[in-house]
């Protein structure tokens, strides 16, 4: 390059020759030799002698530009004419996303993201206008724009849910083991779709059905009691806890119900009024319903002398799903006849009636959380589980979950709640209410999983199915901390015999 061809910086007159301290600041082309561009003028400068006294240095941010305007690439808009200038992909890459989330947090997500530019003005989330720079037609830009964070160009801080952009860590969804903690064998636990042979009393004791006899399994000690045996002639068809105390209701396959104390092992009473098994049993303080083969539903007063104060008549088919709610009000029973009822304690027909499913109804689950939210399952040609709400009598959503649906089963302590599966995959599922996300699928059982108690601290669930093995899964946390491991799930590992 012609030295003579490039501009001079300083005044035409008489040059003094540079200070060391000054000529650092000139960006000059390699070609160029320092000595011939003096910077300081013949006339002292008070000011500049000043800052060379105190050895002054400009900062090396400053960004320090002559007058040769030479393009910057970076901030140039050459998409403006469509033309495709060569650029490291990965800065191009960074540039684009990060003009991508800028749009984002100022314009939503539904702004179209195109090349640099922004409007005149926007308006933030506060209400207030932004004022940003306006668009420009060139092609070429001489400064690259600063980069400055999310943050700094937020003009409501990150206080303010910003839509498509998350300001806070996002919070880890909790982790469910994915084994049990314990597995029992349960010999001829019988697979049998509408028996329910499995219930966790509030004393912490889990009883089940096998065959013709009933075990006690104490999850504090992991001790294993005989409770009875119905003899060659009789099966067990369910148990169901009383709410409080040690009392255990059990249905037979002829048709009685028995009442037995559990502390001392001792059967108290024997109820008759059924022609057919007692596959269903729900207890509200001291009344004590059943649903038999015989499509009854008998209400039973345990202080009464007599077997039972109303009979239930609605069902079509066999009852094999009852359920109480938390407020001992209303009576769910689900039937064979694909039908789900409503009672009340002292109607005899029901006062709520829903046909949505198009299978037998066994799961049924009453919200904690909320009055009147209602759960209910299908058989294997529904998979379906729906919510209703019994105060307007409608339903609220539905569920396909491609399985047949055993058992349903919610937490006290989270909006969440559990289901258990049968026909193809044999699976137990964690779902989050109401957006019904899943939390965990959970596997190991190879057959129908058709039994499903929770103990009494609401953090561990207990599955029970034709392969004749029980298992216990911590699925829920406790009401104060989620990390706080359950007082059975402390007890020990590996594999036993309920009998």
């Amino acid at each position: 390059m012609d030295n003579s061809n490039i501009p001079s910086l300083g005044p035409q007159s008489q040059l003094r020759p540079p200070s060391s301290s000054s000529s650092s600041q000139l960006n000059l082309p390699p070609t160029m030799s320092k000595p011939t561009l003096p910077l300081q003028p013949k006339t002292p400068n008070r000011h500049v002698d000043l800052m060379s006294s105190l050895n002054y240095h400009p900062s090396p941010s400053r960004a320090i530009y002559s007058d040769r305007f030479i393009p910057s690439r970076s901030g140039s808009n050459f998409a403006l004419f469509d033309l495709s200038p060569t650029t490291n992909s990965s800065s191009e890459e960074s540039n684009n996303a990060y003009t991508t989330l800028l749009k984002t947090a100022l314009f939503g997500p539904d702004s179209v993201v195109g090349p640099p530019g922004t409007p005149d003005k926007a308006v933030g989330l506060n209400g207030k206008n932004l004022h940003l720079s306006p668009p420009t037609r060139n092609i070429f830009r001489y400064k690259t724009e600063t980069r400055q964070s999310l943050q700094s160009l937020s003009p409501f801080g990150f206080d303010d849910q910003l839509p498509g952009v998350s300001h806070s860590p996002v919070k880890t969804p909790r982790k469910v083991p994915r084994s049990p903690y314990k597995v029992l064998d349960a010999p001829a636990l019988q697979d049998d779709f509408y028996l329910n042979l499995v219930d966790w009393s509030s004393h912490n004791v889990l009883s089940v059905g096998l065959g013709n006899c009933v075990y006690l399994w104490h999850a504090s000690s992991s001790k294993v009691v005989k409770l009875c045996d119905l003899g060659i002639d009789d099966s067990v068809c369910s148990v169901g806890w009383a709410q409080r105390g040690t009392h255990l209701a059990v249905g037979t396959s002829n048709g009685k119900l028995q009442i037995w104390d559990a502390s001392c092992c001792k059967r108290v009473r024997t109820m008759d009024g059924h022609r057919l098994r007692v596959g269903a049993l729900a207890w509200s303080s001291s009344l004590l319903s059943s649903g038999s083969r015989d499509k009854s539903i008998l209400q039973r007063d345990v202080r009464a002398q007599e077997d039972f104060v109303s009979k239930l008549s609605g069902h079509k088919s066999e009852v094999c799903g009852l359920k109480w709610s938390y407020d001992n009000r209303e009576l769910a029973s689900g039937g064979n006849d694909n039908r789900l009822f409503v009672w009340t304690q002292h109607s005899t027909q029901p006062v709520l009636k829903y046909c949505a499913h198009t299978a037998a109804v066994k799961a049924i689950a009453w919200s904690p959380h909320l009055h009147g939210l209602l759960a209910s399952g299908g058989g294997t040609a529904d998979r379906c589980i729906r919510f209703w709400n019994t105060t307007t009598n409608s339903q609220l959503s539905c569920m396909d979950t491609g399985s047949q649906v055993c058992n349903l089963v919610w937490s006290k302590n989270v909006n969440e709640l559990v289901s258990t599966h049968g026909y193809s995959q044999n699976q137990i599922i964690v779902w989050r209410y109401p957006t019904m996300s899943k939390l965990a699928t959970l596997t190991g059982h190879t057959y129908r999983v058709l039994y499903l108690a929770i103990s009494p601290d609401g953090q561990t669930i207990v599955t029970g199915a034709g392969d004749e093995t029980l298992r216990f899964w911590n699925v829920f946390p406790s009401p104060k901390s989620q990390n706080t491991e359950s007082e059975i799930g402390a007890s020990s590992l590996g594999r036993t015999q309920i009998r």
